[in-house]
Order: structure tokens, then sequence, then C-alpha cells
């Protein structure tokens, strides 16, 4: 019998600690004073949220793989892989997974990180759905995005205004009925110097001098062109549409990265979408990178938007760049009480 690897369940975390466009208007009134009302425009962001500043990633992952894991009926000891997709990550080694996995006792499984920023989750989803496929072995597989990126930005850097903390789970277990169709990715490596972390790792260990210069911060570099994901985003879904057999038209719902309102109604319009065939988040939650896909599924799933039979497709787009998107269908009710 064929083993198909399905979304049983899914979770979220929003932290408590609202910033709303307001507490950064006078943070910048000074050296920016347009600059909020500018990207509040472009973006659609009203406010993030942020988790106590003794927090760590996985200490952020763990309430919504918690709460993936309770919606599918399953404990922690019943996870045999844990993937974590996330390029904000509590050290450089280990890897997040095994702190999270600590945290959350999940003693039987086997763990890895995922590292293509906003295009994790759909690509640990599609990772995931392939252990299920080919190893009888493994049962569930629980898969969390996560985002802190914001501790590690200059407070007063101007990119803040993108940054929210949050995290988004996934529960895939396999089953006779196809749930997961197809993946695609596609790369641009040349744009890899545009925006990231570039002090720390081998290519410059960090220094006091490169901390004292914010080398060690994130920070953009170069603006991406608007193109990598007006034009990105609808190659990666005709992809899946053409490797798994269906129509544009057949999908139910599509979500993409969640980062600016206007690219998502524009790619929606090539792609001949209505609006109502997407969903968004970023305007309550800000920008949650590897999380954001997730954590926009989640609410999906909750506001009805999900349901048994749909055909779902998530489209990630991260700094390097990476893009990723995959095609499922749902079998389950993903928890949805």
């Amino acid at each position: 019998m064929s083993r198909h690897g399905q979304i049983v369940a899914t979770g979220s975390y929003l932290p408590l600690i609202e910033v709303a466009n307001d507490e950064l208007r006078a943070r910048f009134a000074e050296t920016l004073p347009d600059f909020v009302d500018e990207m509040e425009a472009s973006t659609g962001i009203k406010r993030r949220w942020y988790a106590p500043d003794d927090w760590a990633t996985s200490d952020l992952a763990l309430p919504a793989a918690r709460q993936a894991l309770a919606r599918a009926g399953r404990r922690a000891e019943d996870v045999d892989l844990l993937l974590v997709g996330t390029d904000s990550p509590d050290y450089i080694t280990p890897a997040t997974s095994v702190v999270l996995q600590h945290k959350l006792g999940a003693v039987n499984a086997g763990t890895f990180d995922i590292g293509c920023a906003c295009a994790s989750f759909p690509t640990g989803l599609a990772t995931a759905a392939g252990w299920l496929a080919t190893n009888p072995a493994i049962r569930t597989v629980l898969m969390v995005g996560v985002y802190m990126m914001r501790k590690l930005a200059d407070p007063n850097d101007p990119t803040i205004f993108f940054y929210g903390d949050g995290a988004g789970a996934a529960v895939l277990e396999a089953g006779s009925e196809p749930g997961f169709l197809t993946a695609a990715a596609r790369a641009d490596g040349s744009y890899h110097g545009n925006w990231g972390i570039y002090s720390g790792g081998t290519f410059e260990p960090a220094t006091s001098d490169s901390v004292e210069a914010g080398r060690a911060r994130v920070r953009l570099v170069e603006r991406y062109p608007p193109e990598i994901n007006h034009e990105g985003w609808p190659l990666i879904v005709r992809s899946l549409a053409e490797q798994g057999e269906f129509e544009l038209g057949d999908i139910d719902l599509v979500l993409f990265t969640q980062v600016r309102k206007p690219s998502i109604e524009l790619v929606m319009t090539e792609l001949g979408l209505p609006m109502e065939k997407t969903h968004m988040i970023m305007v309550e939650c800000g920008y949650t990178g590897s999380a954001c896909t997730a954590m926009a599924l989640h609410d999906a799933v909750e506001r009805g938007k999900a349901l048994p039979g749909d055909l779902v497709v998530i489209v990630g787009s991260g700094v390097g760049y990476n893009q990723a998107g995959c095609a499922f269908r749902i079998q389950h009710t993903l928890g949805r009480i």
C-alpha cells in the first residue's frame, strides 16, 4: 500500500507583547519621520508581537509544537522526526531542533534544522512527506517554523519595522490517500549578500570589532528587486500545478510569504485567482519570516478556509534567495474544534 504524507493538525503561537506602529513612529520621529507611514502603506503591517527578551527561538517554538501535537491527539513521545525551520536559531551550533526536542520531551525523535529562511516551512513539509513516504518506521513528523529575527537586529535599524516574533507547526503522518502532491524550488545565490548576518560564521568569525561595527546583527545591504517575488511566486505555483497535474483554478487556498500585502494582491491577479483564495496575517502579526506561512495556514484552518478535501498551495520566499512551494490535499480536519 502506498504511503502518502498528510497534514493531520496545525498549531501556532503569537507572543503577548504588542508593538504597534505608533511605538515605532515615536522611535524614528527624529531620524526618519515619514518612514513608518511609508512602510505601513507599502506592506499593510500595523503591528507585531514580541516574546520576552529572555526567550530564545526554541522557547517560542515550544507552545506552537505543543498545540499542534495536542490537536493531533499525539504526545511528544510519539514524534519520530522533529524538523525546525528558522534563520534565527538559538545557536550557530547545535541545531535548534535538538534544543526543542529536549524542551518538548520528544525523546524518541530524530531532529534536524532546515535553514532556507522563509522558504523553510514548505521545504520542511515536503521533506517530512518524503520521509513518511519512504520509511515505514517514521509514523509521526513534527515540522515547526519559528522566527525571532528582531533579537538579532539593531533596535534602531529601520528594518525592525518588519520583524515580529512567532511560530507555527504542523503534524504529518502517513495515509493511504494522497495528501502531499508535489514540491518545487528555485534559488539565485547571487543575492546572498543583500540581506543577512555576515559576521559570526566561517566567512568572518565574530570579533569585538565586527560586533562593534554591527556586522554580527542582521542588516539589509541592498534591497531585492520586487520582481523576485512578483515573477518567482507565479513560477513556483505554475510548476506545482504542472507537476501535480491540477489546474490553477482547482486551488482552494494559496499562501505566500507574509511580508507585503500588495505583492500578494499582484501575484493573485497574475495567477487569475480571486483574493478569497488566499489568506494574510502580516497586517496584525508583522513579518514572521520562517514561521509566517505555518502561522497563516493555522489561522486559515481556524477561520474555516482550509477544509478536508481542499487543495492547498504554500509558497515561501527567503533571503539568499531561496523560494520553495508545495501542494497538499487536506485529508483531515487539522485538529479544528
